[in-house]
């Protein structure tokens, strides 16, 4: 019997031994064993390489601001556990999580032990059915085809940029990957879909007509522009349904517009009556800590956590833009990622570079990144700890310059804690301990 927090901590990095487990037998079982809280609220599924946590959140504050309770589902998180639940722009609770992992812990071991993936989104789904929710929005966790998240009988699906990621479960081509984000479409029911490689999205039109769902590019038919602001970016928006006018975007990074409109376009399915001012105020109140996220100081940080090729493409893209005469890029990495090819993004636009390794069994080695690094002509140091790899980067800063923390949303978060900067991670950063990741 799980009775308090730690013991809920506990119990979930107890799953971690499993690892990934494809198919969807556990989890429906534990959902049926849960009374089936999935099937309690409408549901949106968010799949893609990159821009799914961006899109969700951008979703929830928009719908949030219409009138709806939301729930929303994340992964993975910063610094606590519990940044991956919120309802109504709240985390969830320690005890609301305990009480949630004591009622899965509860059923699990008659149907089957669960993934720790597995465990969080039961954990999901059953928080948003107790704190009767309009609508939860689901990121998927990797791929779509056999995530956890794609037992939930979601009435609308949203498919965001595709690239490479995880090949190594996903498959070596951008249609095979695309396959497996596809199979999160439901039958008859509409799919919104991102800016895709022609590849990629030969392979989602191929899927919903097969479906028979209605297929919406979110791009079509819109017209969008932006210009730097205080508050982020101020943005023109016109899609086919309404001028919204200007609003405020607090995301940085040109990919968040594309990210923009498909929010807004899924919004427009969901509530044909969804007013302007109601869009501007779910887009201005929205917050996505870690995604070129500025942080004030003598040296300045810039958190992104660009973790593939696409995600450094666009990050080297927004450095291109925006020039420093002295950067220094703290990175780490896992060791499944493509990562010469992400430093190729990265390494033009900073004067120093110090490899590191996030505390993660999956992480890679930082000494021949920084050889590499090294060889190619940029000023280059390893460091086994983030904490070394920090001090340095300060020191190779100095008070004017600026740090670049990329690579990994576990070295985000190993970097935040460090900080100790509470704006970094809302309702979470304050506090250091580290949960199941």
């Amino acid at each position: 019997m799980i009775r308090t927090y730690e013991e809920a901590l506990d119990y979930l990095r107890s799953r971690e031994k499993f690892g990934i487990k494809f198919g969807l037998e556990n989890i429906d079982r534990l959902a049926e064993a849960l009374g089936r809280p999935e099937r309690k609220y409408r549901s949106v599924l968010v799949a893609g390489t990159n821009g799914k946590g961006s899109t969700a959140s951008l979703l929830t504050s928009i719908l949030r601001a219409s009138g709806l309770r939301m729930g929303r589902y994340t992964s993975p998180h910063i610094l606590d556990i519990s940044e991956r639940l919120s309802v109504d722009g709240q985390d969830i609770s320690k005890e609301a999580l305990t009480d949630a992992v004591s009622r899965v812990a509860r059923v699990a071991g008659a149907v089957g032990e669960p993934t720790f993936f597995e465990a969080m989104t039961a954990c999901a789904f059953w928080y948003f059915a107790e704190r009767e929710v309009d609508v939860a929005v689901f990121e998927v966790g990797m791929g779509g085809r056999w995530d956890a998240t794609n037992i939930a009988p979601a009435e609308l699906s949203v498919i965001t940029p595709i690239g490479f990621d995880h090949e190594h479960f996903l498959g070596d081509t951008l249609e095979a990957i695309a396959a497996e984000k596809a199979a999160i479409i439901k039958v008859g029911r509409p799919v919104v879909i991102s800016k895709l490689l022609p590849e990629a999205e030969a392979v989602v039109v191929s899927e919903a007509e097969r479906q028979n769902a209605t297929l919406i590019r979110a791009s079509e038919g819109v017209s969008i522009r932006a210009r730097p602001s205080e508050a982020g970016q101020a943005v023109e928006l016109e899609t086919p349904e309404t001028h919204y006018g200007p609003i405020t975007l607090p995301l940085l990074g040109e990919h968040q517009l594309d990210n923009l409109v498909l929010a807004v376009r899924v919004a427009e399915v969901l509530c044909p009556k969804l007013l302007v001012e109601q869009v501007r105020q779910g887009v201005a109140a929205t917050t996505w800590p870690g995604r070129l996220q500025r942080l004030s100081g003598r040296p300045a940080f810039l958190l992104d956590a660009a973790h593939n090729i696409m995600a450094a493409e666009q990050l080297g893209w927004f450095l291109e833009a925006h020039p420093h005469p002295n950067r220094v890029l703290l990175f780490g990495v896992m060791k499944d990622k493509r990562v010469y090819e992400m430093l190729e993004c990265l390494l033009p636009h900073v004067s120093h570079f110090v490899a590191t390794r996030p505390e993660m069994s999956r992480a890679r080695g930082p000494a021949p990144l920084a050889q590499w690094a090294q060889d190619r002509g940029t000023t280059s140091l390893a460091f086994d700890s983030s904490s070394g790899a920090l001090e340095k980067a300060r020191e190779l800063a100095g008070p004017d310059g600026e740090i670049i923390v990329a690579g990994s949303i576990f070295l985000l978060g190993e970097v935040v804690a460090l900080l100790g900067e509470a704006s970094a991670a809302p309702g979470a950063a304050h506090r250091a301990e580290r949960t199941p990741a």
